[in-house]
């Protein structure tokens, strides 16, 4: 029997590249940049099932220059790069990793919202310049004992985050348009008009869709309580980084925290190139490369469950974690 022609769209882990070795023939980007789309549609022209990373954008067109493709193995928990109705129309299964993901990433949230309040960034760079000279009294901030908190999106993230909080002695906010069986005691359900009145912080754990695209946006911000942080975890594109930065310069934002950024958001066909200038420039800021699941056993254990699924498709069974 023909081996299959795997394509992995970004370096994994030694270990997991044996596994699939074993039973595909392999053709895997060194990495970390990315291939150029040209180089990137070469490539799947000639792959019949594909190990897919957050810097890939599966659309109609993409498939359609794909004829041999029948499955996609998402080492990823947000697929909304990857267009789930043009892949089944096209024959494509697609599986995701629907769990691994949230733990550290609620972890990285909580520690992003630390640094903004208490100064860290401010901190950090005194002290590296040398003109740390001991204790002054300089650089207050805000604690979140006995804060108000508000997460946007109490999914997985957003609960694990609501958990991870109910050590700090916060007050939880929980907006989320979904009714869900496991909605954490501890959290007061509530609108977002409600939420933004009355928090301290505000954590933006929501997916990306056609509801939440822009969401929070200038009309918003202003809404929200004069100096609110806000912590972005959830997709770049949620927040509307422009009237962002024009209200961290205005003083009606108290600080932005960020892992994800808009130009990230694949799937968006106009997305920003570029993390705006006048966002980056911002001081009351504290920003990461999209560092959510940078633990490595924990994307070991992602790109295994990947290979879960794409072993399990290769051996004609069924995904463990399909969605198409």
């Amino acid at each position: 029997m023909k081996r299959a022609h795997v394509l992995v769209s970004q370096p994994v882990f030694p270990a997991v590249a044996e596994r699939l070795a074993e039973r595909a023939t392999l053709d895997i980007n060194p990495g970390p940049e990315p291939w150029s789309a040209a180089e990137f549609a070469e490539r799947l022209q000639k792959a019949d099932a594909m190990m897919g990373f957050m810097t890939d954008r599966i659309d109609a067109a993409t498939l359609a220059g794909a004829p041999r493709l029948r499955m996609i193995a998402c080492a990823l928990k947000g697929y909304d790069s990857y267009d789930l109705a043009a892949c089944r129309a096209a024959g494509v299964r697609v599986s995701i990793v629907p769990d691994l993901l949230t733990a550290p990433t609620a972890e990285l949230a909580v520690g992003l919202a630390i640094a903004l309040a208490r100064h860290l960034r401010a901190g950090d760079e005194r002290v590296r310049s040398g003109a740390f000279q001991g204790w002054r009294p300089t650089l207050y901030g805000r604690g979140l004992d006995g804060a108000c908190v508000a997460i946007l999106g109490v999914g997985a993230v957003g609960r694990a985050i609501a958990q991870r909080l109910g050590g700090f002695g916060c007050r939880l906010l929980g907006v989320d348009s979904a009714v869900a069986a496991d909605w954490p005691a501890a959290v007061q359900r509530c609108s977002l008009d409600e939420a933004l009145a009355q928090a301290d912080y505000v954590f933006v754990a929501l997916p990306l869709n056609p509801a939440t695209l822009g969401l929070i946006d200038q009309r918003r911000i202003t809404q929200a309580r004069p100096g609110t942080l806000w912590i972005n975890i959830g997709r770049g594109s949620v927040v509307d980084e422009a009237a962002m930065a024009a209200a961290l310069a205005n003083g009606q934002a108290g600080g932005y925290a960020a892992d994800v950024f808009a130009f990230e958001d694949w799937s968006l066909p106009e997305r920003p190139n570029a993390v705006p200038e006048a966002l980056r420039r911002q001081p009351n800021t504290v920003f990461c490369p999209h560092l959510g699941s940078a633990v490595r056993e924990v994307r070991l254990a992602i790109e295994q469950r990947a290979a879960d699924n794409l072993l399990a498709f290769l051996a004609g069974e069924d995904l463990p974690d399909g969605v198409a």
